[in-house]
């Protein structure tokens, strides 16, 4: 991983034979929300700091539902696209960014799993819709998982604990200590459950909520005051 700075702001960058991927900061106060002026402006601004043509996005909307790019902005969590010079992405300040990258093929993903996309395996349709479309093979791909709200700092209900422990995926997995979820664990299950190995996931380890290295927005720390963080890919 490395750190790009553009103006006053910094992302963190991981580099694929063909793609960029990128993770923004609340460096500077970077926001991304697309709810704000503010928000929809850096959005655009990603073309000229980033070189891309056309940037996507979704309604996200904590759902399982996967789209293809084409130039709308539906409700979902989860965008692909074959085509060059497009960013896609999610947005993000505690959820789960996950970036998916089929080196073979060049097709790119960006899912948004928070707890209800992890339950109901976002990740999971996504890849599936990847294979089916665009003829994806699994071991193909390279997987990124974005900064989150991580189990040290991620405390749930007892009863979420329960219905994700009730689900045959991970009957023999410890997801969870005591009331601290480890998303983060149910999706490399998830994964793995595909065919996906290990060495193909690089995970960032950034809990947005208590890390010291890097700027963050977090809503659970500061809700509705929290910015949006933008996780992004593009293929060259």
């Amino acid at each position: 991983m490395g750190i790009v700075n553009i103006e006053s702001y910094k992302f963190l960058q991981c580099i694929e034979s063909g793609a960029e991927i990128f993770f923004s900061t609340a460096e500077s106060g970077l926001d991304f929300n697309k709810s704000t002026k503010e928000g929809l402006q850096n959005i655009e601004n990603i073309k000229k700091w980033f070189q891309v043509s056309e940037v996507g996005y979704l309604n996200q909307v904590h759902s399982d539902l996967v789209h293809i790019y084409s130039r709308q902005i539906q409700d979902g969590d989860a965008l692909i696209t074959s085509k060059k010079g497009v960013a896609i992405g999610v947005f993000s300040a505690d959820c789960v960014p996950i970036i998916i990258f089929d080196k073979k093929n060049k097709v790119a993903a960006a899912v948004h799993s928070g707890w209800r996309g992890t339950i109901k395996c976002i990740c999971i349709n996504a890849i599936n819709r990847m294979i089916g479309e665009f003829n994806t093979s699994v071991e193909d791909l390279s997987i990124y998982i974005g900064p989150h709200n991580q189990s040290c700092c991620y405390e749930v209900s007892e009863e979420l604990i329960n219905e994700f422990k009730s689900l045959s995926l991970y009957k023999n997995f410890n997801i969870a200590e005591g009331r601290n979820l480890n998303l983060q664990k149910c999706i490399l299950i998830q994964l793995n459950s595909l065919g996906v190995k290990d060495d193909q996931v690089k995970t960032l380890d950034i809990c947005t909520f208590c890390n010291k290295d890097y700027s963050m927005y977090s809503y659970r720390k500061n809700r509705e005051k929290s910015g949006r963080m933008f996780s992004f890919i593009f293929l060259k």
